[in-house]
């Protein structure tokens, strides 16, 4: 006896009636869920946005133009912008290659690699600060050498930038690994049997295919890098017009009770992290999936 042949239309896929929707929370539930998102993010990050600018231009645009006239700020800016574009690109350079060693090779102590690449987001940024203090302070056994060639490290800008590369170094790295894992490496292999050159493969393959994940990890690092308040405040002096970054600035500002400079100050450092979120938005927008790790072709 033979049974009759069962056809299935795979066009057709009808989801059982439970499955219907993700999740089964009445529709008052769920707009009382986002409420409270909406009314939480409000609080915690638009009014204080808000008030930062309105506090900025409080006693008009004059007295806030006014503000980026005095010379220490101009200093801070200058201080700034300085280090993140130290900071940044020999972060990249760093985060390329991490990502390539864990992504595309197996060795002994990957996955303590790993940890260490995560190791500045458990550690607190005084802590950092610190630790480059007792590397390279007055009192560290590098100090005779430093001092008999005449090296400023601590109280000085190599500090400062030293002491923002560790706080921002994985961000770049942390953003390939999981996208290169997910590429593997097939496209890589095919280039080498073509007969590409490594540098070539790297050049025309790769970068390709992470460049819009490395340009996110970037923007992140950049953002970070400029915000950046208590390893450089451990390792800076708050020398006014020369260790202090904006920053820091906006704390001395604040502390002298100049209010109207502190939050001109701030609202520039805002703008600037606003900057970076629109950028931020547009790649996750057009680029989602990439950023995802989902390769698209």
């Amino acid at each position: 006896m033979f049974e009759p042949e069962v056809v299935y239309d795979s066009r057709r896929v009808i989801p059982p009636a439970d499955h219907a929707r993700p999740t089964t929370e009445r529709p008052w539930v769920r707009r009382l869920l986002i409420a409270i998102a909406i009314a939480f993010m409000a609080l915690v990050l638009v009014l204080p946005l808000v008030l930062v600018f309105t506090e900025a231009f409080r006693k008009g645009a004059d007295a806030y133009f006014a503000s980026f006239s005095d010379r220490q700020s101009q200093q801070a800016i200058y201080l700034t912008l300085l280090v993140a574009a130290i900071a940044v690109p020999l972060n990249l350079v760093f985060g390329v290659a991490a990502a390539w060693c864990v992504a595309k090779y197996e060795f002994w102590g990957k996955s303590f690699l790993t940890t260490l690449i995560d190791l500045p987001f458990s550690v607190s940024p005084v802590v950092s600060g610190m630790v480059y203090v007792l590397l390279f302070g007055a009192q560290s056994a590098l100090h005779p050498l430093l001092k008999a060639y005449n090296i400023e490290i601590i109280f000085a800008v190599p500090g400062i930038v030293l002491a923002t590369i560790f706080v921002t170094f994985p961000f770049i790295a942390r953003e390939l690994i999981p996208l290169m894992q997910d590429q593997g490496n097939t496209d890589e292999e095919a280039a080498l049997s073509l007969g590409a050159t490594g540098w070539q493969t790297f050049a025309r393959v790769t970068l390709p295919n992470i460049k819009w994940g490395l340009l996110y990890g970037v923007l992140l690092c950049n953002a970070r890098a400029m915000g950046e308040f208590g390893a450089v405040s451990v390792v800076s002096g708050h020398i006014r017009g020369k260790t202090t970054t904006m920053p820091l600035d906006i704390e001395i500002l604040y502390n002298e009770y100049n209010f109207t400079a502190a939050f001109a100050v701030a609202s520039l450092l805002a703008l600037l992290a606003l900057v970076t979120l629109v950028f931020k938005t547009i790649l996750e927008f057009r680029f989602g999936d990439e950023l995802a790790g989902t390769r698209r072709h």
